[in-house]
């Protein structure tokens, strides 16, 4: 067995609470003489990241194996307790065999074991494309899906930590922002920072929470559990970058889902992940020439209003479109609401900037709590996704 000493997976010193201490990467290093150690196999006692042949039981603290030859990494990521915690690999997943955190519910959890592709503190997976810049077309193609196991006990949160920086960073601290996606949780656990809003994307409805860390921590809560989900990175990150929360001159440097537990932890598992670049786009490239958009249209505000609306289609493609609706002020507003009639076939998939709702045919958009305060004039917009054919509807925007 090929032994081979490795930076501890870190990278969980990102909370506003008392965290990690400043040397705890330090402990986790090799000794002078020496190697990290042990991650424990199936086979035997070896240490750092290797190639999983078969089950790999780890019970370090920052121990790490590969998975899939190499296209994923298991960390078991004990950044916060001194408790021994183990976890068991699987083809695409592993879980929590051992664990007996107590960590206090206002306070940082005890670890974070996930799974992941990309850059991890200088620990990388192969053939991911990670970093990648947010920019580039390929970044719409990227989708990811999890599949989980819930015990009966404990307190935790079960999400994914999607990592942006400033630049092609490969190791170390990510400082441009931390995209967490909370599938459930348990207790009175929550985010860091404080609840700006509620949405509608990757078919759910979630409570969006910001905070910073010396870098931006936004995250998504679901509002109804669920133990699976598929959905394209690029969904959560236009709702970020439209709250200002994040840049499209960043790059995506890694990909990883797993647990934080405070209480207990063992039974927590993934039994399934994925992460792709060559799935479905969001956003679609430009139509061609031959397919040009439909024209945008606006309706001037009806008497006492106060605002006014323009719809426009930005891209189109076969079976569906993204469009836009811009909201203008005409005089000093707390809030907007903005309807319009769906066409024939059309339904109205995620919406960012605004908050969504169907009903006998028609879509209706209101603000969020951050953009429904407008000054005489001000503008905001809304994004959405629809299927079926674009249409030029009628639009009305009453404020309030």
């Amino acid at each position: 067995m090929s032994l081979q000493p490795h930076a501890p997976a870190d990278g969980r010193a990102r909370r506003p609470w008392a965290g990690r201490p400043a040397s705890r990467r330090a402990k986790a290093m090799i000794t002078a003489g020496g190697l990290l150690a042990g991650a424990l196999v199936s086979a035997g006692v070896g240490f750092g990241a290797q190639s999983a042949q078969a089950a790999t039981q780890i019970c370090d603290k920052y121990g790490s194996t590969t998975l899939s030859g190499g296209k994923y990494i298991v960390m078991n990521n004990n950044w916060g307790d001194d408790t021994t915690q183990c976890i068991t690999t699987s083809d695409n997943g592993f879980a929590v065999t051992t664990a007996s955190h107590n960590k206090a519910t206002n306070g940082a959890p005890g670890a974070y074991p996930a799974i992941y592709a990309g850059c991890h503190y200088a620990n990388c997976s192969t053939g991911s494309g990670l970093p990648m810049a947010v920019s580039s077309s390929a970044f719409n193609s990227v989708t990811t899906s999890v599949s989980m196991s819930y015990p009966g006990s404990g307190i935790y949160d079960a999400s994914y930590d999607i990592w942006f920086d400033p630049t092609a960073r490969t190791d170390g601290q990510n400082t441009g922002a931390e995209l967490m996606v909370w599938l459930n949780h348990t207790g009175s656990i929550q985010p860091v920072g404080s609840k700006v809003a509620t949405v509608s994307l990757a078919g759910g409805t979630w409570d969006v929470w910001y905070g910073n860390s010396g870098w931006n921590v936004v995250s998504y809560v679901r509002t109804a559990a669920t133990s699976s989900i598929n959905f394209n990175v690029s969904t959560f990150l236009n709702d970020m970058v439209t709250r200002g929360y994040a840049q499209r001159s960043w790059y995506l440097t890694s990909v990883q889902a797993g647990f934080e537990p405070w209480t207990g932890g063992a039974g927590l598992a993934v039994n399934s992940f994925s992460y792709s670049t060559t799935g479905s786009t969001v956003t679609p490239p430009p139509p061609s020439s031959s397919t040009p958009p439909p024209p945008s249209s606006s309706t001037p505000p009806p008497p006492g209003s106060g605002c006014t609306a323009t719809y426009s289609t930005v891209n189109p493609w076969s079976g569906g479109f993204q469009g836009q609706i811009t909201v203008k002020a005409a005089g000093a507003i707390n809030g907007w609401r903005v309807s319009w009639p769906l066409g024939s076939g059309q339904t109205v998939t995620q919406v960012w900037g605004g908050r969504g709702s169907a009903s006998g045919g028609t879509e209706t958009v209101t603000n969020e709590t951050w953009n429904g305060k407008l000054a005489a004039g001000a503008t905001t917009t809304a994004g959405f996704i629809a299927s079926g054919a674009p249409t030029t509807p009628t639009v009305s925007c009453t404020a309030s």
